[in-house]
């Protein structure tokens, strides 16, 4: 995002320079120093600077982009053989599309400017026979619809972006998209301009995530992209936008995983599964793509792709590795075995527990990723979830015998780190408990799901998983097993009943997003761990 950053930044550093050059009167005495005032007084003249922008400024400035771009089309239906023709009224029409950039500066006007009907002659034009033109308004459309103009300027922002959709923006800019050349350098900045009004769209109308992708072969394009093995600042952006339009939408997950997007995105984070990435720009590229991986990961139909192309073994070989990539190949892991038995079993058939229970007892390689402390908790809140869905994913059988004897080995050590994540995470959610309680004695009334998602914000849940994989070894009945629960509960003044209260609780609050049937079956396995302790 570095780079979007950098971009945004030098486009409203041109836009400021621009709006000071167009509004400032020059300061007294600047055309001393033997310089013909003459020369700059008609050099003045000919710019013809707006002095306000207003309703009226507006008016003038789409009356003159309208008649050149009447000029434009006439020229060039009379002479359509002749380039030499009509190739002053198109630079005409490039001096007019520029000077509306101004109209960034003032986006109360844009009502307005919808109104005046302007909007269908600027989209027409990213369908020009001249790339040049679709560039120029391109880069107009990423002005018009830059965050930093809209924001505080909500209405307007909505009225411009519905009647850019109306008039098929989305559909125009993918279109002059697939024709822009990657060799060309103001058609690469074209392509990211493209990419950045998108992503304003969205911004402003969440819904047209969906809406591109049903209209358009967008996804196509950025899955075409990301398959390239150079990387480049574009590709960076467009790993972005991919993660951007996969994030809330299961209907994008879906469409993409038809598309073999699965595959694609397994081969294109397989390019690192050895080395680092080069500079800050591509770490950040090879994040976006894990981000993509496991927004992908959310369907069922695509955990099943994912095992079948071998992403399961691809993310353990990461983890071997040991290089930047590995907290990413864990968290994918942990989205792909989330209800999926399949991909738990083929895990452990792949000597997946070798690998993932010295991480979970901590022995986690440094690297500059997992230093901060934050970065490793989540690794280590990833790494229970996963330990939790192989309970559930295998429930039987030498793979089942296979996980419990982790807990054994070692003199039960695993039980001991368990214990020891219990202790400070039951921590954690009493000090945020005691805190709400005093919030209240000041007169802050909380209802109960507020005080709960509190509390889960605050480790509730991974302790809750914790609870869960006690309660699996619980239920295994192995005598050495049990014994090491019940004296590491006593060394901390604990008894069994703490844990089943948050079981208890765990219980009481499993909703119904999987559907009735899921609920009742999950709080049954809750109930006989309940009543086991």
């Amino acid at each position: 995002m570095e780079v979007a950053n950098d971009r945004n930044h030098a486009s409203k550093r041109k836009r400021h320079d621009a709006d000071e050059s167009s509004f400032l009167e020059p300061p007294a005495g600047a055309y001393n120093g033997g310089v013909d005032l003459s020369l700059l007084e008609a050099v003045e003249k000919s710019q013809s600077a707006v002095e306000v922008l207003d309703h009226r400024t507006l008016k003038k400035l789409v009356l003159s982009f309208e008649r050149r771009l009447r000029d434009n089309i006439e020229a060039r239906l009379k002479y359509p053989d002749q380039p030499e023709k009509f190739a002053d009224s198109e630079i005409e029409l490039h001096e007019e599309i520029e000077k509306l950039k101004i109209l960034a500066g003032g986006p109360e006007l844009y009502p307005e400017l919808v109104n005046l009907n302007t909007v269908p002659s600027i989209l027409g034009l990213l369908s020009h026979d001249n790339t040049d033109i679709a560039v120029d308004v391109v880069g107009l459309l990423q002005d018009l619809t830059d965050e930093d103009v809209l924001e505080d300027n909500d209405e307007p922002a909505q009225i411009l972006v519905d009647a850019l959709i109306e008039n098929n923006v989305l559909e125009l800019l993918v279109q002059n998209l697939l024709r822009l050349s990657e060799t060309d350098p103001d058609e690469i900045a074209a392509v990211y301009n493209t990419l950045a009004t998108i992503e304003n769209l969205i911004e402003v109308k969440p819904s047209v995530a969906e809406m591109v992708c049903e209209r358009t072969k967008l996804m196509r394009w950025l899955l075409g992209k990301i398959k390239i093995r150079e990387f480049d600042g574009n590709k960076q952006y467009a790993s972005e936008i991919l993660a951007i339009l996969l994030q809330n939408s299961t209907a994008n997950q879906r469409r993409l995983g038809q598309m073999n997007g699965v595959d694609v995105v397994l081969q294109a984070v397989a390019l690192y599964k050895s080395r680092d990435p080069r500079t800050p720009d591509e770490e950040e590229m090879v994040e976006n793509l894990f981000d993509c991986l496991c927004c992908l990961l959310m369907p069922l139909e695509n955990k099943e792709r994912f095992v079948k192309a071998e992403g399961v073994e691809l993310m353990i070989i990461i983890m071997n590795q040991k290089k930047s990539c590995y907290s990413s190949a864990i968290r994918a892991l942990d989205f792909a075995m989330t209800k999926y038995p399949p991909a738990c079993e083929r895990f452990v058939d792949v000597m997946g527990l070798k690998t993932a229970f010295p991480a979970f007892m901590g022995k986690i390689p440094i690297s500059k990723k997992n230093k901060k402390k934050g970065d490793k908790e989540e690794l280590e809140e990833r790494l229970i979830s996963l330990i939790a869905s192989l309970f559930g994913g295998i429930l039987r059988g030498s793979r089942r015998e296979r996980l419990l004897s982790k807990f054994v080995e070692n003199e039960c050590e695993k039980i001991d780190r368990l214990m020891e994540l219990y202790m400070r995470y039951s921590n954690r959610v009493k000090a945020e408990t005691e805190r709400m309680n005093q919030l209240e004695l000041d007169d802050l009334e909380m209802d109960e799901e507020e005080k709960y998602n509190r509390k889960l914000e605050s480790g509730l849940y991974t302790l809750q998983l914790i609870a869960v994989i006690l309660g699996h070894l619980w239920t295994s009945e192995h005598p050495r097993m049990r014994a090491r629960i019940e004296l590491l509960l006593k060394q901390q003044k604990l008894t069994k009943k703490d844990v089943k209260d948050i079981l208890q609780e765990y219980h009481d609050n499993i909703g119904d997003l999987d559907g009735p049937e899921e609920k009742e079956r999950a709080q049954a396995k809750i109930q006989r761990f309940l009543s086991a302790l």
